[in-house]
């Protein structure tokens, strides 16, 4: 899937992680925030050998904190959501209603993590996903989010529920070529699961979506159609399919495309000759005064 894709960067048609994927990239994550701890470190014991005890005592622990702390949060936030765990298995952070984590989202799962995940081995935040329905850890539950995949089999796409009858014909005039195909793709997931959601997650990502599409048109979204959000994206989706097929080239039965028929070469009719006239077309031989010997 590519990117998420609405204004702000709803996610759509993904499923909640499963736990051994989540530890392995954990695992990834936690091996290369030691190493840079490593690295950091050695680097601090070099650059404070003239100070006393307490003073590296304390630049060890805020080094910890810095990089085993701080680092994962860091990265969450900016990345919005992805790892290099995550990344290198397919994941994401999301919020519950699909969204994308901030830095607060980020805050409470890194601070929660340094005691299930650091503290603890990792049993808590394991024991936790086992009995969570969507397995998340206590730090998605206090922060609100869950750990998704984005790589799904493909064809497993459901079909967009067809329009209202009245809306037929009703956006013909609509400039559709300012919508990126991104956004096109989020419309298409949102519909053909949309009955899947919660109604107020439904109705919420149904209204974003709307809104994106009617800037990207520079159209509005009619009043009759504004408390339902989803037969607007509905409507659009079906003119657009429309258009698409007006535009495919028509073919015949069996499926080559049609060609129009040639009509065969007009060939002149050939007269019977009379003395001393010859076949037209063909020139007449000229007389060189020249004659073969008997």
């Amino acid at each position: 899937m590519s990117e998420l894709v609405t204004g702000e960067a709803v996610a759509l048609e993904l499923r909640p992680a499963k736990l051994p994927s989540r530890a392995l990239a954990v695992l990834i994550d936690l091996i290369v925030a030691v190493l840079l701890y490593i690295a950091v470190v050695i680097g601090l014991v070099a650059a404070t050998a003239s100070l006393d005890v307490a003073a590296q005592a304390a630049m060890s622990v805020a080094a910890f904190l810095l990089v085993l702390v701080g680092g994962p949060i860091a990265v969450e936030t900016l990345s919005h959501g992805r790892s290099l765990g995550k990344l290198a298995f397919g994941l994401r952070v999301v919020r519950d209603d699909g969204g994308p984590v901030r830095f607060r989202h980020a805050l409470v799962r890194g601070g929660v993590g340094m005691i299930e995940i650091l503290m603890t081995f990792g049993v808590v935040a394991c024991i936790a996903s086992l009995v969570s329905e969507r397995g998340r850890r206590l730090g998605d539950v206090f922060a609100g989010t869950l750990v998704v995949r984005e790589r799904i089999p493909v064809g497993r796409a459901g079909v967009v529920p067809p329009s209202a009858p009245e809306s037929a014909g009703r956006f013909a005039e609509l400039d559709l070529s300012g919508v990126p195909d991104g956004l096109w793709l989020a419309v298409r997931q949102y519909l053909t699961r949309m009955h899947q959601l919660q109604p107020q997650v439904s109705w919420s990502m149904a209204s974003r979506l709307a809104a994106d599409v009617a800037a990207r048109t520079g159209a509005v979204v009619p009043p009759d159609l504004q408390a339902q959000p989803a037969a607007f994206l509905a409507a659009v989706v079906h003119e657009r399919q429309s258009r698409q097929a007006r535009q495919q080239p028509r073919y015949e039965s069996g499926g080559e495309q049609a060609v129009a028929p040639v009509s065969p070469p007009v060939v002149a009719p050939v007269l019977p000759k009379a003395d001393g006239e010859t076949a037209p077309g063909r020139p007449q031989s000229r007389s060189t005064g020249f004659a073969p010997p008997a």
